[in-house]
């Protein structure tokens, strides 16, 4: 099966069997997955906390229960991306075989209202679905990212460039002596100091928003999908744009 090549890119056969287990029942709590997989309760946990800081999976509360779910399984293709030398066969492999992947994701996906990602491999799972967008509107950059995770994000914006998305960013006031020109496909103005608090990141992109949180030893993310929501705030954008921001 096409989750078999999941193990080239470094995940054990618990986290395979629990990945293939949330492909096919989508949304689930831990004892549904227990169920599926027949593996011990303490050792998904372990699997899940693994899934979780690699971005392939998330999670959602309801009434104080948690519920797992599959991340965006274009995720699997990032990894090949910074191993590429390592693993040209088993890329074009993974694209082959990925579109019967994505039918079985999009089959089972139900709405997601919230998903949370915590750690390395979750900011790189937010920033590579904004790639599944032609636009998205940012508050409060600082450049984290390019500084922090200088490797990823070149190859990142390699891919963001050639798909020709495009960025409307609100930049923190720090960053107007920093900064002399923007990327390509990027437009940008700054935001007056008093906006510049903690390093917290708003994207908004399709009917999803972002708050993205890159403190320096922990990074964090909060993924609401409302397309009210985000309706809301791109007037909130568009009015910063418009009246409060500079270039």
């Amino acid at each position: 099966m096409a989750l078999e090549l999941l193990r080239k890119i470094g995940l054990s056969a618990g986290e395979i069997k629990v990945y293939e287990a949330l492909l096919d029942i989508g949304r689930a709590p831990v004892n549904r997955i227990h169920e599926k997989t027949g593996i011990e309760r303490r050792n998904i946990y372990d699997i899940l906390n693994k899934l979780i800081e690699r971005g392939l999976i998330t999670y959602v509360t309801e009434n104080k229960k948690r519920f797992f779910q599959l991340s965006h399984p274009v995720k699997i293709i990032s990894y090949i991306e910074e191993k590429k030398h390592e693993l040209d066969e088993t890329k074009e492999s993974v694209e082959k075989e990925l579109p019967a992947i994505m039918e079985k994701f999009n089959s089972a996906k139900i709405e997601v209202n919230a998903e949370i990602y915590r750690g390395y491999e979750g900011v790189k799972a937010v920033w590579d679905d904004t790639l599944n967008y032609k636009e998205t509107l940012m508050i409060g950059s600082g450049r984290y990212i390019p500084k922090n995770f200088p490797t990823f994000f070149a190859q990142w914006n390699k891919r963001r460039i050639k798909l020709k998305v495009k960025w409307r960013n609100l930049l923190r006031h720090e960053m107007r002596g920093e900064l002399k020109e923007p990327y390509p496909y990027e437009q940008m103005k700054f935001l007056p100091k008093e906006f510049s608090t903690n390093p917290m990141v708003i994207f908004v992109y399709g009917n999803k928003v972002a708050h993205n949180l890159y403190l320096q030893d922990s990074q964090f993310s909060f993924v609401i999908n409302s397309k009210e929501i985000a309706e809301n705030y791109r007037h909130y954008h568009n009015y910063l744009w418009n009246k409060v921001a500079k270039w």
